[in-house]
């Protein structure tokens, strides 16, 4: 049982983290997240180089460590697909978001209801691999058939929490978009 709600978590999680990448028009340092910099032959993330702060609501300022990084920084992320140009000043680079249009909002919205039913159906594989352990361990004889009602019913209470979760999640996500 401790298993399948680890698993269910990490899932949700995992939600979580997608979600903030979803550029909803407000400057989010997770945008970053998936951009990396060839820095001495290896692949590393922006966050381990330079230092990121949102001094405005829709504005992220790069500040590396290392000034010989900057051009490799400005690199990395014309070639990833955050769809943002950056402003390099010499000393730092500025990353502006653009004011998100209707139909924008309506398109991110699409995205994260997307996301969201991904999620749930993992959420749903999770239960079904909880419930053929259940009728196997019964089979085995590890359970009882009133032992495995109650641990049945304990797995579509834990599904049914996380469906739930995940709702709300993509709710409160929903609202953030289309309030900006």
């Amino acid at each position: 049982m401790k298993e399948l709600e680890e698993k269910m978590q990490k899932t949700l999680d995992r939600l979580g983290e997608n979600f903030a990448e979803v550029r909803a028009g407000r400057a989010n340092p997770a945008i970053l997240n998936k951009v990396n910099v060839e820095y001495y032959g290896v692949p590393t993330p922006i966050s381990q180089m330079a230092g990121i702060s949102v001094p405005e609501a829709r504005m992220i300022v790069i500040q590396p460590w290392d000034m010989n990084t900057l051009k490799d920084i400005e690199k990395a992320i014309l070639a990833s697909d955050i769809g943002l140009n950056p402003n390099n000043d010499g000393k730092v680079i500025r990353l502006n978001f653009p004011e998100l249009t209707e139909d924008r909002r309506k398109e991110l919205v699409k995205e994260i209801k997307k996301m969201a039913e991904e999620c749930k159906v993992s959420i749903r594989n999770i239960r079904r691999d909880g419930m053929e352990k259940i009728k196997a361990d019964l089979k085995n004889g590890d359970m009882t058939e009133d032992e495995k009602s109650k641990a049945e019913e304990n797995v579509q209470k834990l599904t049914d929490k996380h469906i739930a979760e995940i709702d709300k999640m993509l709710e409160n996500k929903e609202k953030e978009i289309m309030s900006i």
